[in-house]
């Protein structure tokens, strides 16, 4: 049996690892958190993806295939953010990751229920205004991460320190990390525990489509790219679509142009139902360093593994 890591995130989250399953559209339902959660790390639900309907039965299968800690994430620009948050609170839910959005909004109301917050951040200025809010703790991701994302480029390996220069509330940090030796990294840098996306995006649980999990693997360094800054920033694998988008930016297209090439359900046609070709590939950097389809409790338990390894080599120097 592994020995705990204990940080203050541990400690916030009452989980045995610092190690938080992103909550991602089209690839995190309960399978893949109660899995995550299990093997004793955080398993988030990506509510981003989900009717209402759909997210309670998700909460509610959870609970019954993990009896660990679990959460959801909400991105705030959600259509429906009343009935997705009272759902979390009739549901009992005690964590939720908020992202994409302003966390003045609800972070009080959520506490005000008993609720654990933690907000999704890119900059500094993002992590000083969510501390501000009262959140419980900052994710602060850097421009590697896949999925949507900040305008700013600030590496993780920038963001990280900056962050935890300015913020006394604990810290994760999130992109470019899919290892052991990736989260000792962030872990030096300041940060308290990591979240991990594009490493659980090819797991077992994970409800991506096995034509996307494949087309991670082969996606090697300088695959992926940070497009649609006028939009809403993602990085996304260069497939026939990428293209598209590169070719209207030639012609200096405009917003409306390139909303209207987007048009709907471009992640769901590429990541949940595998369309290669005219989908949304949403991925991080680190797909280069992924190369296998693994049980998500195996991935966390070699990511424990690793650190712990590379921790002691770090202490032969």
């Amino acid at each position: 049996m592994k020995a705990a890591i204990n940080t203050k995130i541990t400690q916030l989250l009452k989980i045995k690892y610092p190690i938080i399953q992103a909550g991602m559209v089209w690839v995190s339902g309960y399978k893949l958190a109660a899995s995550v959660s299990n093997a004793g790390g955080l398993g988030l639900i990506g509510a981003g993806s989900m009717y209402p309907d759909v997210l309670r039965e998700h909460i509610q299968k959870c609970k019954k295939a993990t009896n660990k800690p679990f959460g959801v994430n909400v991105p705030l620009f959600y259509p429906d953010m009343e009935k997705i948050l009272q759902i979390i609170i009739e549901e009992k839910v005690t964590i939720v990751f908020t992202s994409a959005g302003n966390p003045q909004l609800y972070t009080s109301f959520l506490k005000e229920n008993g609720i654990t917050v933690v907000h999704v951040v890119s900059s500094v200025k993002f992590a000083l205004k969510a501390q501000a809010a009262g959140v419980d703790a900052i994710v602060a991701e850097g421009f590697e991460a896949g999925g949507h994302n900040g305008r700013e480029e600030t590496t993780t390996f920038t963001l990280i320190p900056m962050v935890k220069e300015k913020i006394t509330i604990p810290l994760i940090a999130a992109g470019g990390i899919a290892t052991g030796r990736g989260m000792l990294a962030a872990m030096v840098l300041g940060a308290d525990g990591v979240q991990i996306g594009s490493r659980f995006v090819v797991s077992e649980e994970s409800s991506a489509h096995i034509n996307f999990k494949n087309k991670v693997i082969e996606t090697q360094d300088g695959g992926t790219d940070l497009t649609l800054k006028e939009l809403m920033p993602a990085r996304l694998i260069k497939n026939h679509f990428y293209q598209q988008i590169q070719n209207l930016y030639q012609q200096k297209a405009s917003a409306e142009q390139l909303k209207e090439l987007l048009g709907r359900a471009r992640a769901k046609k590429g990541m949940f139902e595998g369309d290669l070709k005219e989908g949304e590939l949403e991925i991080g950097q680190i797909a280069g360093l992924i190369h296998q389809i693994k049980p998500a409790g195996e991935i966390v338990q070699e990511i424990v593994d690793a650190f712990e390894n590379a921790k002691k080599e770090m202490r032969l120097l």
